[in-house]
C-alpha cells in the first residue's frame, strides 16, 4: 500500500515535478542553493515588493567562453505547486543530470529555481496573504530573468526546459528574452490562452476556495479545509491517467484508499492562498500573436494521454506552425506513459532531448 502512494504522490500529482526527498534518494542533498534577493520588483498587474526572493539550487559548474559569457547553462522549470528542488530525485534527475545523461551536470550548469509562489521564493503564506501582489507568468519569467542575470551573473542559456508550467515559461522566455537561450524544450502544454475545459477546471478549483466562508478573503486563521480539499480533487483529475491509475487501484477499495491517502498528503502541505495564486498566475499566458519571434530550434513534447493538453484539440500543431524551427513530438499512450505527468519521466523522452541538443550550433 506504501508503494503505491508513493506512486501516486510522485507520478500522478498533476502540475508538480515528480519525486520526494528523502530516504532512498540519493539526489536529495545534492546541489547548491542561494536565493536571489531582488530588490523594487514590481509586478505587471500592479504592487511591489522592495525585495522578492527567488530560491534556486545549482548543480555543476559554469563555463565561460572567451568574452565570458557561460555557455552550458541549463534552466529547468517545474509546474504548478512545484520547486526546483522537486526535479533532484531518481526519476528526473537519476535519468537526466548522472553520467552520461542527457543533461550531464559534470557538462552543463544546470539552474532549478523555485517560480514566485513557490517553495522557498516569496509567496502569499510568508505573511501578506491576500495582499500578496497578484503575479502571472510575465512576473515569474521575469524574476528568472533577473535570477540569471543578478544573482547568478548568468546572461546566455544553452536550453530552457519546461514542466507543465514550466512549458509555459518556456514559451513565455522565447518571446520576452529572445536570443537569450539557445532552445526551447517545454513540455505538456500548448502555446495559446489556456481555454475551455482546462480553464474550466481551474476555475472551479479556485472557485472551490473562494467560496468557503472560512477563507475570509485569504486572510484565514484555519484553513478553508472544505473548499481546498474539493480544489486537490479537481487537481488529481487534471493530471493523472486512467491506464495508470486502473493498474494501481484495480479494486474499489484500492481505489479508495489510493485516493483518501493521496488527498491527505497533499492537503497537509498545501496553503489554501498559494494554491489559488498559483492557479490564478495562469491567466496572463498567451503567447499565441508572438510565436513567430522564436526562431530558435524548439523541441515541444506532449503525450496523448494528457487530460490537460488532449491531443484532439488539434491545438499545438497549429501553433507550432507559427514557429520557423520548432518540432512537436506526441507521445502515444502506453504502459509507460503518466498522462500530464509525463513531462517528469525521462526515461521516455530523455533520448530524444539528447538528439535535439546534438543539433545545436556549437557555441
Amino acid at each position: 500500500m506504501f508503494r503505491t502512494l508513493c506512486c501516486s504522490i510522485v507520478l500522478l500529482a498533476a502540475f508538480t515535478t515528480a519525486g520526494a526527498q528523502g530516504a532512498g534518494n540519493p539526489w536529495a542533498t545534492r546541489g547548491a542553493q542561494g536565493t536571489a534577493l531582488l530588490r523594487n520588483f514590481e509586478f505587471k498587474a500592479g504592487g511591489r515588493l522592495d525585495t522578492l526572493k527567488l530560491h534556486y539550487t545549482t548543480l555543476g559548474t559554469p563555463r565561460r567562453g572567451r568574452d565570458g559569457t557561460v555557455r552550458n547553462a541549463v534552466l529547468v522549470l517545474h509546474g504548478t505547486g512545484g520547486t526546483g528542488r522537486g526535479f533532484l530525485n531518481p526519476t528526473y534527475a537519476g535519468g537526466l543530470f548522472g553520467p552520461g545523461q542527457p543533461l550531464d551536470s559534470a557538462k552543463y550548469y544546470i539552474v532549478l529555481p523555485d517560480g514566485i509562489g513557490h517553495g522557498e521564493s516569496s509567496k502569499p503564506s510568508d505573511g501578506l496573504h491576500a495582499r500578496f501582489p497578484k503575479y502571472g507568468y510575465q512576473d515569474m519569467v521575469t524574476a528568472q530573468q533577473r535570477m540569471l542575470t543578478e544573482a547568478l551573473h548568468v546572461t546566455h542559456l544553452r536550453v530552457i526546459v519546461g514542466t507543465s508550467m514550466g512549458c509555459m515559461h518556456a514559451f513565455t522566455w522565447g518571446w520576452m528574452y529572445p536570443g537569450f537561450a539557445d532552445a526551447l524544450a517545454p513540455m505538456a502544454c500548448a502555446a495559446t490562452q489556456i481555454a475551455g475545459r482546462n480553464r474550466m477546471m481551474r476555475t472551479m478549483a479556485m472557485d472551490a476556495i473562494r467560496l468557503d466562508p472560512e477563507w475570509r478573503g485569504g486572510e484565514y486563521t484555519a484553513p478553508p479545509r472544505a473548499g481546498l480539499r474539493s480544489a486537490m480533487q479537481i487537481l488529481y483529475m487534471m493530471g493523472t491517467a486512467p491506464l495508470l491509475q486502473q493498474r494501481q487501484a484495480p479494486t474499489r477499495d484500492a481505489a479508495d484508499s489510493v485516493i483518501r491517502a493521496f488527498m491527505d498528503a497533499r492537503m497537509a502541505v498545501t496553503d489554501a492562498n498559494d494554491f489559488l495564486y498559483q492557479f490564478d498566475a495562469s491567466s496572463d499566458y498567451d503567447p499565441s500573436s508572438r510565436l513567430q519571434e522564436i526562431r530558435v530550434p524548439v523541441l515541444h513534447i506532449n503525450s496523448a494521454d494528457d487530460e490537460v493538453n488532449p491531443p484532439e484539440l488539434g491545438l499545438v500543431e497549429r501553433l507550432n506552425s507559427r514557429m520557423p524551427h520548432a518540432r512537436f513530438i506526441l507521445l502515444p499512450i502506453s504502459q509507460q506513459t503518466r498522462g500530464h505527468g509525463t513531462h517528469s519521466l525521462p526515461a521516455i523522452w530523455g533520448e530524444t532531448l539528447r538528439e535535439f541538443l546534438g543539433t545545436l550550433a556549437t557555441p
